[in-house]
């Protein structure tokens, strides 16, 4: 009888203090901030590898006073496209094309016109595109190619495997890279970006994508390129944190924005008939 009272006793005691710590657990998670943040426009490929030299020959550096400050990629011999944000009013930039480390045996091009979307928010990153109209055409060879852009606007479908590169950080507080990195990503349904990201999320001109791996600061204006074709432009992510987001990445989703580009293209085409 003694033994029972005891063992009574005991397990009364042991659910008591599994109790406390489920209700200390829930009240810590309860005071966590929710992930609603601000997004950081200052975004290297995290958790990525280098890239096979020459293998994306698209990528372009985006630089000021000769260093890297942005991505960007070639979709025409005269034309490259970036973010808008890593444009600044009043500032001169220059693209290193055919570059695999931007610092060495590549070729520096001057920027003739920079064509920002007129309703880029810099706030918001709202329509956060710009194409870089290069002063003279690019060569092309192994090194140096465009490539494929949407050709009408359509949803990437979640779940769909894409890459993304860069020359930026490779962690949080890290150092930039000078070679190339890359990284698989996947495509998020647009429904859950919202749910992440709230009302800083466009669901018909933003796209998302997770992974192990991402983008950091350094990265923006690179391509997210899914089937070969680029479809979205680096903008944001979770500030101060490439390492383990909790929050998806966020691209400039391209097709949204075709009679834009296209109204750009042809303009120049004109110009030169």
């Amino acid at each position: 009888m003694l033994n029972t009272i005891i063992n009574t006793e005991e397990n009364f005691s042991r659910n008591l203090l599994n109790s406390i710590m489920i209700v200390s657990v829930l009240l810590l998670v309860s005071l966590l901030p929710y992930p609603t943040l601000p997004s950081s426009v200052n975004v290297g490929i995290v958790n990525g590898t280098e890239a096979r030299p020459h293998s994306r020959p698209y990528m372009v550096s985006i630089q000021r006073n000769n260093k890297h400050i942005c991505g960007g990629f070639l979709v025409s011999e005269q034309f490259v496209m970036t973010a808008a944000h890593c444009f600044k009013l009043g500032e001169k930039l220059t693209v290193v094309v055919g570059a695999h480390d931007h610092n060495h045996g590549s070729s520096r091009m001057d920027v003739k016109f920079y064509h920002i979307h007129p309703g880029y928010e810099s706030k918001s990153l709202l329509n956060d595109i710009m194409l870089l109209q290069l002063n003279v055409k690019v060569k092309t060879d192994n090194k140096i190619n465009w490539i494929s852009i949407p050709k009408k606007d359509k949803d990437i479908k979640a779940k769909a495997k894409c890459s993304v590169a860069g020359w930026g950080k490779k962690t949080t507080n890290g150092t930039a890279s000078a070679k190339l990195m890359e990284v698989d990503v996947t495509i998020i349904d647009k429904k859950a970006c919202q749910k992440y990201w709230g009302k800083t999320y466009s669901t018909s001109r933003m796209v998302c994508a997770g992974g192990p791996g991402g983008f950091c600061q350094g990265d923006s204006g690179g391509p997210l390129v899914c089937n070969k074709v680029a479809v979205g432009v680096v903008s944001f992510n979770q500030p101060n944190n490439c390492d383990s987001p909790t929050l998806p990445n966020v691209y400039t989703k391209i097709s949204k924005f075709l009679p834009w580009i296209n109204c750009i293209f042809g303009g120049v085409k004109q110009e030169l008939d």
